[in-house]
């Protein structure tokens, strides 16, 4: 079953059964790339010989797994495939947002959920930019409108999260009056004004693409050329208030050939700064939204990420994923919003990685007042019109991927039979290797050897898993139950994992377990 040496297993099982039923101690706050240079133990359950105070206690092996062990290969090599930067994981909310108490320096919950992903980019557009109207006077918070307080508190929250922002502005509102060039160079111009530098993004409509639709902007009149002309219009009045202003596009829904890269070489790299698409796994009404299915590979991404890589290239403007989701409309319940979703935003965060990506923002908002669908439920971070309820199951899958930290993807070759794993080595800044493996077998558990690109001297080990009260082991279609290491996020953001457990490096050599349905994220120095 194992390929290492009979007597080095033997030595190691008898060490992890022997240590099975050791709680670990409550450590490594905060997210990025967490050091874990020292590792405690917490052995008040088994009987230990009195020792010198000055003797560090023993560290915490991983326990082994219950049920079924399949052995399984990793090796790691030292070739760059991508890069994972700083503000690579975002999250994109609808624009009339703002027009609740979401977005302010006082939302102590919203600021912490924030703060605990490290840095990140906020989409502010979705549907409902274009039914926006800047105006320069009004109370704030109101439907429909979006004033100077609103842009006030949103750069207080800005400042308080340290995240950037892409801002979307009314395009799809000039069929009626509703806005026009020059109100959104009104606009524009004092958004940059409060954000500063912050303001990394702004986004003119919203999946444009479509407004050629019977019941949208500009009805069976509607082409590419002509949305070139408008976007150009607005673009000129923006730029001659505010020269710096950093213009993005074309947030397309699809299309890429047809649209995202036509329009990208119409604009040129002098006047954008990002290539902005959308993507859906697939549709919000279709019996084939399951669990299996979210977390099945999915062709369509890959050749989007083709497409984009290629023609992001040959305009030489980088892309995003600026809004992503699960299932279109909302999400599918028992799918979107259950554990399910922690695995598969692992994935969808590397992959873009992988796929040249220069970030991606998971959809977020959670009832009609944030997100613009009925009952929207494929959010990380659940909230009730401005009033956050706490962090979702897909809120995990972005936080272990952010705790594997900064820095250059290396390729990996895994082999685990037909057991549908993915794996991942981020090589950080600091000289440490991350690896991350995600194991979505619901019975076999991986025992896992791992060939590195370079000889390490220490390893910790945490896991993602789920599990529910009284059950014994996790379930893809549960709510709620989701912890790394141990610990779940409060609602402020708060977040005490159990002490890492140890691995044993030797050389380019290490071994672990990776349980069924869970993630291990694996840090090394």
């Amino acid at each position: 079953m194992s390929s290492h040496p009979s007597v080095a297993r033997f030595s190691r099982r008898q060490i992890l059964q022997d240590f099975a039923a050791v709680a670990a101690s409550s450590v490594l706050s905060g997210c990025g790339a967490a050091s874990f240079s020292t590792i405690i133990s917490s052995t008040s359950k088994l009987p230990v010989p009195s020792q010198p105070s000055s003797v560090p206690p023993a560290p915490t092996p991983q326990p082994l797994p219950i049920g079924s062990i399949t052995a399984a290969s990793l090796t790691v090599a030292a070739n760059a495939m991508g890069t994972f930067g700083e503000g690579f994981v975002g999250l994109a909310y609808q624009k009339q947002t703002l027009s609740m108490p979401l977005f302010t320096g006082a939302n102590s919950d919203l600021i912490g959920l924030f703060k605990r992903l490290g840095s990140g980019v906020l989409r502010l557009g979705g549907s409902s930019v274009d039914q926006t109207v800047w105006t320069s006077e009004g109370k704030g918070q109101t439907s429909g409108q979006i004033v100077p307080l609103d842009i006030d508190a949103l750069a207080s929250f800005l400042r308080a999260t340290g995240w950037t922002c892409i801002y979307g502005v009314n395009l799809g509102g000039s069929a009626t009056g509703a806005t026009t060039p020059a109100l959104a160079a009104a606009e524009v111009s004092y958004v940059s004004q409060q954000l500063g530098s912050s303001l990394v993004g702004v986004e003119l409509g919203n999946e444009c693409e479509n407004y050629g639709a019977p019941s949208s902007y500009y009805p069976y009149n509607w082409t590419i050329q002509r949305f070139e002309s408008l976007w150009m219009q607005y673009r000129d009045a923006i730029v001659a208030v505010t020269p710096t202003a950093p213009l993005t596009g074309p947030a397309a829904a699809s299309k890429v050939y047809g649209w995202t890269i036509p329009f990208g070489e119409y604009v040129t790299r002098s006047q954008i700064n990002l290539l902005t698409q959308h993507y859906n796994r697939g549709p919000g009404i279709s019996s084939t939204a399951t669990v299996d299915d979210l977390l099945s590979p999915d062709p369509a991404l890959a050749t989007l990420l083709q497409e984009l890589a290629a023609g992001s290239q040959s305009v030489d403007v980088p892309f995003r994923i600026a809004e992503c989701t699960s299932y279109g409309s909302g999400g599918i319940a028992g799918v979107s919003n259950a554990f399910a979703s922690s695995l598969w935003a692992i994935d969808m965060v590397f992959n873009a990685a992988l796929g040249g990506a220069a970030g991606v923002n998971f959809n977020a908002g959670s009832n009609a007042g944030s997100n613009g669908d009925d009952d929207a439920i494929d959010t990380p971070i659940a909230d009730n019109f401005g009033v956050v309820v706490g962090a979702q199951p897909s809120f995990y899958g972005l936080l272990l991927a952010k705790l594997a930290g900064q820095g250059t993807l290396l390729s990996t070759q895994l082999s685990a039979a037909s057991l549908n794993v993915t794996s991942y080595a981020v090589s950080n800044a600091d000289g440490g290797l991350s690896l991350v493996i995600v194991n979505k077998d619901a019975t076999q558990n991986l025992d896992l050897s791992i060939a590195l690109p370079a000889a390490m001297t220490s390893a910790a080990l945490q896991t993602m898993t789920q599990l529910s009260p009284g059950a014994t082991t996790p379930d893809l279609t549960a709510l709620s139950g989701v912890t790394i290491q141990g610990a779940s996020v409060a609602t402020d953001g708060t977040f005490n994992p159990g002490t890492a457990y140890a691995l044993t490096v030797s050389g380019k050599q290490l071994s672990c377990y990776v349980p069924s349905l869970s993630a291990v994220l694996i840090q090394l120095s």
